[in-house]
């Protein structure tokens, strides 16, 4: 397992996120720096905290330095050259998880658009870094490989999107069909490795996969049961976390519908969760 350094936020339940974050994506937290604040312009973190994390990641030599937060592509840039090690900011563990994760053919693709999207940002970065003559051939692409980089990017998503349309519309069917036979719809939701597959295995006999490790389930599952002798369908969705960017929740948007058309959504909550 890979050993990382991970700076977070002061906080109990942000630490054990971010800890659960690390691990989830196959990362040994092997030291933790706590913050206040994790948004200075150009490191994300102050200098004199800069220079701590020199000192700790010399003597550790972590195989990466996990920043809970995130970071543009400049100060992504910049503690990668003070520091000489891979960073990777909140979006980009998260993504690393969606990946290792995804099995079904939409959640894949669902993942894919989120990584466009992720990469899209940094190359519009990288393009405006260019134009402005501040950092060129920034992270060593020029700026004609950036624009070329940038327009493949675009192409991608739309071929993505248009896949994803397709299995919309397939799941919408399903979802008319299941309609018309009159079956009551039942949905679990709520904060990631909350248990709501274990609820799910429980009642409708499956052995679908249930771990406390975040983002166990990235696709939704519907099975058939039966509640006082009248069928019902219950259906196992993706689970919650803090801070989760816009356009990943996007481009998992023909998943997360299931529970817009549900009869019954059950909020499933671990019971040791403090929040």
């Amino acid at each position: 397992m890979d050993k990382a350094i991970l700076i977070t936020y002061d906080k109990e339940d942000a630490i054990n996120e971010a800890k659960g974050l690390c691990e989830a994506a196959g990362y040994e937290v092997v030291h933790i720096i706590q913050e206040n604040y994790l948004q200075k312009p150009k490191y994300g973190i102050s200098l004199g905290i800069l220079e701590k994390l020199q000192e700790i990641a010399d003597k550790i030599r972590p195989d990466v330095i996990v920043f809970d937060e995130i970071l543009k592509p400049s100060q992504n840039y910049n503690l990668a050259t003070e520091l000489q090690r891979e960073i990777l900011d909140r979006e980009g563990l998260i993504l690393e998880i969606f990946e290792s994760r995804a099995s079904s053919a939409e959640s894949k693709l669902q993942v894919k658009l989120a990584q466009l999207r992720y990469e899209m940002v940094r190359a519009k970065e990288k393009v405006r870094l260019a134009n402005m003559g501040e950092q060129p051939g920034f992270m060593g692409i020029g700026k004609f490989e950036v624009d070329v980089y940038y327009n493949d990017i675009k192409h991608r998503m739309q071929t993505v999107k248009k896949k994803l349309l397709k299995a919309g519309k397939q799941r919408e069917l399903h979802r008319q069909g299941r309609k018309r036979m009159g079956f009551t719809t039942i949905s679990l939701a709520g904060y990631t490795s909350a248990g709501k597959t274990t609820l799910f295995n429980k009642t409708t006999g499956e052995t679908r996969t249930q771990s406390k490790e975040l983002f166990t389930t990235l696709s939704t599952t519907t099975r058939r049961i039966t509640i006082n002798q009248e069928p019902a369908l219950i259906a196992d969705t993706v689970g919650f976390i803090s801070k989760l960017p816009a356009y990943m929740i996007d481009a998992f948007k023909s998943t997360l519908e299931e529970l817009t058309y549900s009869d019954i959504i059950i909020l499933v909550i671990d019971i040791s969760d403090s929040q």
